[in-house]
Formats: C-alpha cells, structure tokens, sequence
C-alpha cells in the first residue's frame, strides 16, 4: 500500500480491512468508532461470515494482507473453531462472527451510541 499524506496509518488499516473483508465476501459489517470510548483501538469492525470454514478463511486472508501490504503482524485469535476469530491489528480490531454466535453475543450493541444499534439491525 503506497502510503497517502492525506491518510493517517489507522485510516489506511481500516481502509484495507474494509476491502479484504468485501473481496472475501463477508456480511453485514459494522464499523465502530472506540474514539473517546477506549483506548484499546481506534476502530472496530465487526462482520459475519456464513460458516467456520468462512469465518476461518476471512481472518486468515485479512491477517495476510495486513502482513504484506501493512507490514503488521496482528494477534488473531479463535481461527480453530471458527465462529468467532478476533483480529488485533494495533488501530483496528476486527471480530468475525458466524451469524448465531454474533446474534448471540451482540457485540455491536456494547460499543454503539445509544439508538445507533437498533438503527444497524
């Protein structure tokens, strides 16, 4: 990835999740500002994938792209069961849910604005 001077380092780690996860046809993603609201990240995507074998594909894939476009080596955790792998990328967390278990967890809902996550389902 060419570096951008109009971009900062986050805004181009989210960017490149945003279109790894698109290209990996994942669903319903959601992207959670923690500005603010923590200091573990500066974003969080959370999406879903349609089976284990998904969910395992899309993190591996976007841990790749992180490591060979980025130069980062995230922490991802999770890939062998395959209904929830959470990828630790420094300024952007990224969590891949199979649709029950992200229903079930509703993690959105914990970091939203108020009204914003009725608003997202």
């Amino acid at each position: 990835m060419t570096a951008n001077p109009g971009k900062t380092t986050s805004e181009q780690m989210l960017a490149l999740v945003l279109k790894s996860l698109e290209d990996d046809k994942a669903e319903d993603v959601v992207v959670i500002s923690l500005s603010g609201k923590s200091q573990i990240a500066d974003n969080m995507v959370v999406c879903s994938g349609r089976s284990t074998r998904q969910v395992a594909a899309i993190s591996e894939k976007l841990n790749e792209k992180l490591k060979q476009e980025m130069g980062v080596f995230s922490k991802v955790e999770g890939k062998g069961q395959g209904d929830w792998v959470l990828v630790d990328a420094g300024d952007v967390i990224v969590h891949v849910f199979r649709p029950e278990v992200r229903e079930f967890y509703q993690l959105e809902k914990m970091w939203m604005e108020p009204g914003a996550a009725d608003a997202a389902t």
